[in-house]
């Protein structure tokens, strides 16, 4: 049974993140955790005024986020007839991060999937704060969901890659699961890559895709959103897939230099690996 961990800021967005979910397993057997954080600038303000009516104010909201969520499920399990799917409920008071790190480990995920949007920033527009925060600091593998993409089929992914080291098996299995369940063909690109490292990476790739073929693409002498955002309109991929390999990549990945505004848009789900 496959883990999936939902958060959800009851947004449109986050909603779509979850039916889009609920499409692409539609005949797997899933366990869903659908998570609620309440707001931590709400928290400061109650415990700034310690009274007791701003305490039943707190415990009111809780008790009405819970209906909520429950609400959901009965909507969700209304739309998708899945007898294997199930579902639970969490309502947390920590920051959005750590209430995920608490799930991930309680319930055994899998994957977390969510939405892209909800920035305040600029340099967040594309992916949104939370999102943003989860991909840096959470350990589990994210499925981000653009704001209004539909779920399509998945007929292609694009696996891209800098550095092409330290991957582990186990740390690809969400992609290959993806590719197995989807039946979907795998493209990889080699950003950046010298000669001598082009044959290097094709061998270390073909050890970490043991039993699944796919197509090998190198481009050099661009950056890394740059290579990227050109591979996917040209090719037409469904999903992207790519390991953050460093504490800097992903800043490298979305804005192609510190300096840089925004360079990846992205336009298909992602996925983000942890190598």
């Amino acid at each position: 049974m496959k883990h999936i961990l939902l958060p959800t800021d009851f947004s449109a967005n986050s909603i779509h993140a979850i039916r889009y979910t609920m499409q692409l397993y539609e005949n797997s057997s899933c366990s869903f955790s659908i998570l609620y954080v309440q707001k931590e600038s709400k928290l400061i303000v109650d415990v700034l005024m310690a009274t007791s009516e701003k305490t039943n104010n707190y415990q009111s909201e809780k008790k009405r986020k819970k209906k909520e969520l429950n609400e959901l499920v009965l909507q969700l399990k209304e739309e998708n007839k899945n007898q294997n799917f199930t579902f639970k409920v969490f309502f947390d008071t920590n920051s959005l991060t750590d209430a995920l790190k608490k799930v991930i480990i309680s319930e055994n995920i899998d994957l977390i999937i969510m939405g892209s949007n909800g920035a305040t920033a600029i340099k967040e527009a594309i992916f949104g704060s939370n999102t943003l925060n989860v991909i840096r600091e959470v350990d589990c593998p994210v499925l981000v969901i653009p704001e209004n993409y539909n779920f399509k089929p998945i007929h292609s992914v694009l696996f891209s890659t800098e550095q092409c080291k330290d991957f582990k098996t186990d740390k690809i299995k969400p992609l290959t699961e993806l590719l197995k369940l989807q039946k979907a063909s795998l493209s990889i690109l080699d950003i950046n890559s010298n000669q001598e490292e082009k044959q290097q990476h094709k061998t270390a790739l073909a050890t970490l895709f043991l039993e699944i073929p796919f197509d090998y693409y190198s481009i050099q002498h661009l950056p890394v959103p740059v290579a990227i955002n050109a591979a996917i309109q040209l090719l037409n991929f469904d999903v992207h897939a790519l390991f953050i390999e460093s504490t800097s990549f992903i800043d490298r990945f979305i804005y192609g230099t510190e300096d840089d505004d925004i360079s990846y848009g992205t336009k298909i789900p992602l996925l983000v690996l942890h190598a």
